[in-house]
């Protein structure tokens, strides 16, 4: 078997230190001016070690240095490099070259997020593919729920393929608070959508007064003297339209008695506030998809996980009835704080209404 791999090494630098994408080099100096952390390296590498796990004879075909080979060498696989980037700096167009440069595979492995979905399906003729989620944006149907399911999803690969739609978000506008997603597209993946996250979906499908119910019971149950960090979403932004305040569309806001204690906060000032002082984490279910933690909100890192009292959880019933029973997922990025939110967690779903409902690592090898 051999499976090619690409990895965007840049995929993921805008999350935790809230710039809502990695795209533009601009973007990307300025994410490491403040601290962020490359993040895709790692997590094809753990793609890679759940193949080779399954299928220690899988060979890897990949891009010399971060696009691929120091994945590999950190995993300790099997590879052979079949294309070596013109420049230190990573692009669109290197990704586009990377696939065609890869040549015959049985699956091609990307890491990245929509961004670098969009690459792979602008390459034109390709593979079978199965995206590794590393970007910011994460809301592509081709991609696996974590690196490890994508690795097994890999390692049992068969031939059979179905199509996977490619969404993704301008940057700008998203920035400025936009929500739309655009269609560019379908990939073939994996046949069995087990291990695949699907796409996103929105909140249009919602029961009018839903989420302004949840508001309404969030607001109600909140303590004085107590800093709430509400994650991005369209409900949380009913629970401050509720308090009567704007916050960020698309960012992390703490607010404390009525009031804004920080605004578009990073994962460093969000764990700085975390550690001062009780705070309670407030956070929705992304539809379609049932993440909670790990897909446009990087700033609950594990180490902000560890520092919060409380995770409230907000989701309409529209959006659990949607997941057929499927769990809630967590994908942070460090197993151990995954695995310490395991179990069953309490949503609310609207004024004085709540369920309790399973929540679980997305590298769970059920799923």
């Amino acid at each position: 078997m051999i499976v090619g791999l690409i990895v965007n090494p840049v995929a993921g630098l805008g999350g935790a230190v809230a710039l809502k994408g990695s795209d533009g080099l601009d973007v990307q100096a300025r994410a490491l001016e403040l601290g962020a952390v490359p993040r895709a390296r790692a997590r094809a590498a753990a793609a890679l070690r759940a193949l080779h796990a399954r299928r220690p004879e899988a060979v890897v075909r990949t891009v010399a240095g971060p696009m691929g080979e120091d994945s590999a060498l950190a995993a300790g696989v099997r590879y052979e490099l079949a294309h070596r980037p013109a420049a230190s700096h990573t692009e669109a167009a290197d990704t586009r070259a990377a696939v065609a440069a890869l040549g015959t595979v049985d699956l091609l492995l990307f890491a990245g997020g929509d961004g670098t979905a969009r690459d792979v399906l602008d390459a034109g003729p390709r593979p079978p593919v199965l995206g590794v989620p590393a970007g910011v944006k994460v809301y592509s149907g081709c991609f696996a729920v974590s690196p490890a399911a994508a690795g097994a999803a890999a390692a049992v690969f068969d031939g059979r393929t179905a199509e996977a739609e490619v969404v993704d978000l301008d940057e700008e506008a998203h920035r400025a608070g936009g929500l739309g997603a655009r269609l560019y597209g379908t990939l073939r993946v994996p046949a069995g959508r087990a291990r695949l996250s699907g796409r996103k979906t929105g909140s249009s499908a919602a029961a009018p007064g839903s989420a302004e119910s949840i508001a309404r019971a969030v607001v109600a149950a909140m303590r004085p003297g107590t800093a709430y960090a509400l994650g991005p979403g369209a409900t949380t932004l009913a629970v401050g339209r509720a308090l009567g305040l704007e916050l960020t569309p698309l960012g992390v806001d703490v607010v404390r008695d009525g009031a804004v204690l920080g605004r578009d906060v990073t994962e460093r000032q969000l764990l700085t506030l975390a550690m001062s002082q009780v705070t309670h984490g407030v956070l929705s279910v992304i539809g379609g998809q049932g993440f909670v933690v790990g897909r446009g909100n990087q700033q609950f890192s594990p180490r902000v996980l560890d520092a919060l009292a409380e995770i409230v959880v907000l989701a309409t019933p529209q959006k659990l009835a949607a997941l057929g029973g499927r769990p809630l997922l967590v994908d942070s990025g460090d197993p151990l704080a995954d695995a310490a939110l395991a179990g069953h967690v309490r949503v609310v779903t609207g004024h004085r209404e709540s369920v309790l409902y399973r929540i679980q690592s997305a590298s769970e090898e059920l799923l």
